[in-house]
């Protein structure tokens, strides 16, 4: 770096380059001379004096060192001689702004310049330079000064720090990833993170060592050596490191740099005969594993290592992320054994109690029908009897009973089961729309009709129509359809061509029929001739028998759509559902079952107590008690609550009332308050 140091005005003097000594007393002076060129000669650093040309004019034995030439050669060298190419232009600068001023002043900031040696090469070097004035010229003092060995420590230090925040920057990465890891991919992430840490202190090997309680040897669980070494034993006496294993069980951590530095002899022994130069061993912590020692040891079997306390306090830190990961993994496996033994107790207790699965009755056709109960089973009887006949066959019974899979069973037990049953549901099709599409159309029929389109009688010539929901047909078309059924003839809308058809017809209903005749909105003569084979189909509450078959019908049908296995249910599952009066029949069980085995996770099913939702009961799924409290409270209604007196609730259901009033009681009916 150039300073330029303060000017100091100088007397004229015998030796201009000793201004300080006196002319008047010369043997002094002498001795004052001598001692000066002493004081420079011996200055730490090179010191030159340079004139006004830029001409060496003088240099110490320093200077003379720094820049490697012989004692006297510097002398009538320019000074920018021994300064790189580069920095001569600045250099120049200098020497014009030290020509332009008459007095010393500081002429640029401190900066590292390189010298120039005399065998060419360059050396880093600080210089500061001073001006002073001897007779009306001006000389300049260069205090030069060899950088070399300052710089070579200081990149030195920050390789030293780069390096230590590289391994903390990996030790904090290999505890993040350690933490986060799955337990079947923890081994894996153990031996990458050794490999990391030997890469990155250039060791040779590191090694996980066990020690199993009442065991004679340690075996290493985890490794990384790097190549061309061999790997670890498979096992290692504990008699052949007596030392290293005290340590281990009084929790002390323990290296050595070189291998004649181990106290012991026989642990030194087993360590030359390892090959070990320099290692450390950090003992690991064993949760819940009494007599277990664990061991994190790296080593170098190339080189001396020196372990540095950062470095051993990052190891143990390592070896601690470790003992951790692996405690989370033996505890997450304690767990999960606990559960599946919880489960297997449980479903060993639950084995009693649950209902497996049994043969039962079923007809089979198209869809197999559960057929354990005797009402089912007349229902089929009647339907085998009558469809290998052409007689048209009227299905009563409440929606979801299962109807149409009666009416499919009639099908498929006929000699028209060749050709497929046609469905039409004359409750979903709008009015305009039924009588074209029972029948038929013509092209421009009406506005719109493009195209001559079949009915579905032609569809179902020489095969079965089911009609389904019979009793939302139409008046005006109901006329149309006892045509048909009198004469098998139809006619398309909008042309006057007869055309026969040979349908057998299946007419189902979950309506009154016989009250809509009374009602005038079901024409009597088509009714009559409907009603040719009536067959009722049950209702669910009717045949609980066949209850437990249809849940395993069901279960295997939505177990194989989902991908489960469902080996038994519940016992109580099973006693609810032959209990529950099941509303919406067939088709309620159906949709029970399908979200039980959406949400089973195991092999027994277990499903929820259905519902009934606020909607009414027949009065054949009620009892006997819920028919006469719904009868009482129905009288009480219309009373307005009263019991006593001429048109009360006693009178009119003919009791005393205190004979009612115990009965309601004992039925728990009570007038709701209104807030």
């Amino acid at each position: 770096m150039f300073v330029i140091g303060n000017n100091r005005a100088m007397t004229t003097q015998p030796d201009r380059f000793l201004p300080w000594t006196s002319a008047a007393a010369p043997a002094k002076n002498e001795i004052v001379q001598h001692a000066a060129r002493l004081s420079v000669e011996q200055f730490p650093h090179g010191l030159m004096i340079i004139d006004e040309r830029g001409t060496v004019i003088s240099a110490n034995r320093h200077a003379e060192t720094i820049f490697a030439y012989a004692p006297g050669e510097l002398v009538g060298l320019p000074f920018a001689q021994l300064l790189p190419e580069q920095s001569r232009v600045v250099h120049a600068e200098v020497w014009a702004e030290f020509s332009k001023a008459p007095q010393s002043r500081r002429l640029g900031g401190e900066r590292t310049v390189g010298g120039v040696r005399k065998d060419g090469v360059i050396v880093p070097l600080e210089i500061d330079l001073s001006v002073f004035v001897e007779n009306g010229s001006r000389y300049m003092v260069a205090s030069i000064v060899d950088i070399t060995d300052r710089l070579d420590l200081e990149a030195r230090l920050a390789a030293s720090t780069n390096e230590r925040l590289g391994f903390q920057r990996l030790v904090a990465d290999i505890a993040a990833r350690l933490g986060a890891v799955d337990a079947d991919r923890l081994d894996t992430s153990v031996i990458d993170s050794l490999g990391q840490i030997g890469e990155a202190l250039q060791l040779d090997l590191a090694i996980l060592w066990r020690k199993n309680s009442g065991e004679a040897h340690v075996v290493p669980t985890h490794s990384w050596v790097r190549a061309p070494w061999p790997s670890p034993p498979e096992s290692c006496a504990i008699e052949s490191i007596p030392f290293v294993l005290s340590n281990l069980e009084a929790r002390k951590t323990y290296w050595f740099s070189r291998a004649d530095e181990v106290p012991d002899p026989v642990d030194r022994d087993t360590f030359q005969w390892l090959g070990l130069r320099s290692a450390a061993i950090i003992p690991m912590t064993s949760i819940a594993e009494d007599g277990v020692l664990t061991a994190f040891v790296v080593g170098s079997m190339t080189r001396l290592q020196e372990w540095a306390p950062a470095i051993i306090e990052r190891l143990r830190l390592v070896a601690g992320v470790m003992s951790q990961a692996f405690a989370r993994r033996a505890s997450d496996n304690a767990l999960h054994t606990a559960l599946n033994e919880i489960q297997r107790l449980r479903e060993q207790l639950a084995a009693d109690h649950v209902e497996h699965r049994r043969d039962v009755k079923v007809v089979r056709t198209s869809q197999a029908i559960v057929s354990e109960s005797a009402t089912i089973q007349r229902t089929l009887a009647h339907a085998q009897q009558v469809a290998v006949t052409p007689a048209t066959v009227l299905l009563l019974g409440e929606t979801g009973a299962g109807k149409e899979v009666i009416a499919q069973a009639i099908h498929d037990l006929s000699p028209r089961h060749q050709r497929p049953m046609v469905r039409v549901s004359c409750a979903a099709i709008p009015t305009a729309l039924i009588e074209s599409e029972l029948f038929g159309r013509e092209r421009g029929a009406y506005t719109g009709a493009l195209s001559r389109q079949i009915g579905r009688f032609e569809a179902a010539n020489q095969s079965t129509l089911f009609l389904d929901e019979i009793g939302d047909l139409p008046m005006e078309v109901q006329v149309k359809l006892l045509r048909v059924l009198q004469e098998r003839v139809i006619e398309r809308l909008g042309s006057t061509q007869p055309i026969k058809v040979d349908v057998r017809i299946i007419a189902a209903t979950n309506r009154n029929l016989e009250e809509a005749v009374r009602d005038k909105t079901f024409r009597q003569d088509l009714f009559y001739r409907l009603n040719v084979f009536p067959i009722v189909v049950p209702p669910l509450r009717e045949r609980a028998e066949d209850i437990s078959g249809l849940v395993w019908s069901f279960i295997d049908e939505f177990s194989r759509l989902f991908g489960k296995s469902i080996e038994s249910i519940s016992a109580d599952s099973m006693r609810e559902l032959q209990r529950y009066p099941w509303p919406g029949n067939v088709r309620e069980l159906r949709n029970v079952i399908e979200r039980a085995v959406i949400i089973a996770t195991g092999r027994q099913l277990v499903v929820p107590t259905p519902r009934a939702a606020g909607l009414p009961l027949p009065q054949t799924a009620m009892k006997l008690s819920e028919l006469e409290a719904e009868h009482i409270r129905a009288v009480l209604e219309s009373t307005n609550w009263r019991i006593r007196g001429p048109a009360g609730a006693a009178e009119r259901l003919g009791l005393k009332p205190t004979t009612l009033e115990s009965r309601m009681a004992r039925l728990g009916i009570a007038r709701k308050r209104s807030n």
